[in-house]
């Protein structure tokens, strides 16, 4: 069975218990989803996993795609539509029952399932050291021109230069970040959407992958 599942992040809301325990939670509009390729560990790729394709309300056209992905999209025979995104999942176990095609919904998943969460963080552009890598500020009185200024990064040690990998200011932000140890609030299934405890990275309408935890 797959143990992941492409969708876009919708926003969070709360959820309301029958005692009055409030949580907050990420609502993930997951798949509906349809297998665009089939890889084996018997076959030239060497290991078990499938591309994903996310089924959006606004079809794609097959003249509005190249050339490489066309000719991708049609060695599926036809039955598949071409998808703007597409993600690998791979399989635990290589006994499995998809084939090229079939759809993958968001009954993957039950209330209670451990899961993490592959996305893009917000970016937030070029940043100073205060900001990017929580440095302390400098004095703020009697003149001091050192406020929320890195300070010396290199002359000061030997050898006399600045190392590779030294924290300094630089671009913020926008890069794969991989949640672990989030669970499953609750699952919708006739609108497909997933709701997770807690927070997700990236912005609203950014694309998730969602995927079981293995531990």
């Amino acid at each position: 069975m797959i143990n992941g599942i492409i969708g876009k992040k919708v926003g969070m809301t709360q959820l309301f218990a029958a005692d009055g325990t409030v949580t907050p939670v990420t609502v993930i509009k997951a798949g509906p989803c349809v297998v665009v390729q089939k890889k084996t560990s018997a076959g030239a790729d060497g290991y078990d996993a499938v591309q994903l394709g996310l089924v959006e309300e606004r079809p794609v056209k097959l003249k509005n795609v190249n050339k490489p992905m066309r000719g991708h999209f049609e060695k599926t025979g036809g039955g598949v539509p071409p998808t703007r995104v597409l993600k690998e999942i791979r399989l635990d176990a290589p006994e499995n029952d998809l084939n090229v095609g079939d759809t993958v919904l968001v009954n993957v998943f039950a209330d209670g399932d451990p899961v993490e969460i592959v996305g893009r963080s917000k970016g937030r552009g070029f940043q100073g050291t205060v900001k990017r890598h929580h440095f302390n500020r400098g004095p703020e009185s009697h003149g001091s021109m050192n406020v929320r200024k890195p300070g010396s990064i290199g002359q000061s040690a030997y050898p006399s230069r600045v190392i590779k990998g030294t924290r300094s200011s630089g671009h913020m932000g926008d890069r794969r970040v991989t949640l672990k140890g989030l669970t499953v609030a609750r699952v919708d299934i006739e609108n497909n959407l997933l709701m997770v405890r807690g927070t997700v990275p990236g912005a609203n309408g950014s694309v998730v992958v969602v995927r079981k935890a293995g531990r």
